[in-house]
């Protein structure tokens, strides 16, 4: 046995020395080779998998094992562009292997490419109709286009009996074993940044394909990813009904996420002090995209300007505004979706006529500032506010990392926590602007929030220990959560 006292890897380590001993003689088939690429990275030796997998390709360029086994290890290290052409190459040399196209249309679909990626796993099924990860991804890419009704039988013949999934395992030391469920389509938290798989070996369950009648895998602490509640009814259903079959600790119970959609939390925060919420409504598109749709408007009593968002979108996805009454029919007629919200415009304005949208995160019961986005635009997202080209911004943004509770002052904090109270989420964020008066303007409070850790530039230096904190707190959360002393289900 290795010295980490954990089998598995002992038997990852005396596999390795095997192969390397058949390489150096000279006896290793080209698989063996792989075999033993994949093994370096398994084992976290991630340069010298890289330069194997380089060198078998120098020798073999055109090799489909290679260049499939190489790009996957390029998907778990993160370098995407990289992966992709490593991919492209096995879909250019291997056109009559399904594998190759769906590995490249996952990477696609991941970087938002929707028409690359629905052409790669169309491709897939060409090849192989019964594909379960083409059905899965073409389903994926059909919710994301707002086609529902479309992507529902690609994900039943998708994940019907493919609904459990175990994740890679790269640690030294036995791992902490994670369940995390998640919904067929999108609306999941992304747990990748801090589901590290050198400490937790994770589980995976579809919630809404599961068989209830089999038994989990064995975990210690239970992560339900599901996290949007105007879009995965049907897979938070599910796992209520999962988490009655544990007794191991449920991280954001999916009880806790049912009150969180758009709707409900705009009336469920209404009355809290220091708080304004828009006044939102849920509205058949069709009635608003008809010459009275003005008219249904303002019985509801909305003005203009006004925001139209198609359900179950993120990040600016499918969210208009409409300055007029005459606009009206033509956004909703451009928006996907059977109903759509119509949301109060709240003015998130500064003197200087940016608007500007903070978040903040809640882990565990504390609230940590995440990033501070300002633009010139109504509609404010991170990564097309104007931060990277104007120093100014990232100052301001730094000094709120830097200490929040000066930058908004008791009344705002206030507010603040008496929403996360309320939330009752383990993992979530809070979007939101500031009124004149200091008020919190509540554009969003859920658990589909991502933490996402800045790129190599410099000039995001100054938001990394923030991040950081908050990266730890939640990988502090679940280990203390594995660590509590009950009776873990066990398969």
């Amino acid at each position: 046995m290795s010295d980490t006292g954990w089998a598995p890897r002992a038997a990852q380590e005396e596999r390795l020395r095997w192969l390397e001993s058949e390489c150096a003689a000279g006896r290793a088939a080209i698989e063996l080779e792989i075999e033993r690429a994949g093994l370096l990275y398994a084992l976290d030796r991630r340069l010298e998998a890289q330069r194997a997998f380089i060198d078998i390709l120098l020798r073999a360029p055109t090799h489909f094992g290679a260049l499939n086994e190489f790009g996957n290890c390029l998907t778990s290290m993160g370098s995407i562009a990289a992966a992709c052409r490593v991919y492209s190459e096995a879909v250019a040399h291997h056109p009559a292997n399904p594998t190759g196209h769906v590995n490249l249309g996952n990477l696609l679909l991941r970087g938002g490419d929707l028409e690359g990626a629905r052409q790669r796993y169309e491709a897939a099924l060409r090849i192989s109709p019964d594909h379960p990860q083409a059905h899965q991804g073409l389903g994926a890419v059909l919710a994301a286009l707002g086609d529902r009704n479309s992507a529902q039988p690609h994900f039943e013949k998708g994940f019907c009996g493919c609904a459990i999934a175990k994740l890679p395992y790269r640690g030294r030391k036995p791992p902490v074993p994670v369940l995390l469920l998640v919904s067929s389509g999108s609306g999941n938290i992304p747990t990748a940044t801090f589901l590290d798989d050198r400490i937790f070996l994770t589980s995976v369950i579809v919630a809404d394909f599961f068989d209830a009648a089999l038994p989990l895998p064995a975990h210690r602490v239970v992560f339900n990813a599901i996290g949007d509640a105007d879009l995965c009814l049907p897979a938070l259903k599910s796992a209520s009904h999962l988490a009655k079959k544990t007794n191991a600790p449920v991280i954001n119970h999916p009880a806790t996420i049912f009150e969180t959609g758009r709707t409900a939390v705009a009336k469920r925060f209404r009355g809290v002090p220091g708080v304004v919420t828009p006044r939102t409504r849920a509205l058949p598109r069709a009635r608003l995209a008809a010459p009275t749709g003005a008219d249904i408007i303002s019985r509801e009593g909305f003005g203009f300007p006004l925001l139209l968002r198609s359900p179950g979108f993120h990040t600016g996805q499918n969210f208009v505004l409409v300055e007029s009454a005459g606009e009206l029919a033509a956004a909703a007629r451009g928006l996907p979706g059977d109903e759509l919200l119509a949301i109060e415009y709240l003015d998130a304005r500064g003197r200087d006529g940016n608007a500007r949208k903070y978040r903040v995160m809640i882990v565990d019961g504390r609230v940590y500032p995440m990033h501070l986005a300002i633009s010139r635009q109504w509609k404010v997202h991170y990564f097309t506010a104007d931060m990277a080209s104007e120093p100014e911004h990232r100052d301001e943004e730094a000094a709120f990392l830097a200490d929040m509770a000066a930058v908004l002052g008791q009344k705002p904090l206030s507010a603040l926590a008496q929403i996360a109270r309320e939330l009752g989420l383990d993992y979530g964020g809070i979007d939101f602007g500031l009124s004149s008066d200091g008020d919190v303007l509540l554009f969003e409070a859920n658990a589909t929030m991502v933490i996402n850790p800045p790129d190599a530039d410099a000039r995001w230096d100054y938001r990394r220990p923030a991040v950081g904190r908050i990266l730890d707190a939640v990988s502090a959360m679940i280990l203390n959560r594995a660590a509590a002393p009950v009776q873990a289900h066990v398969a």
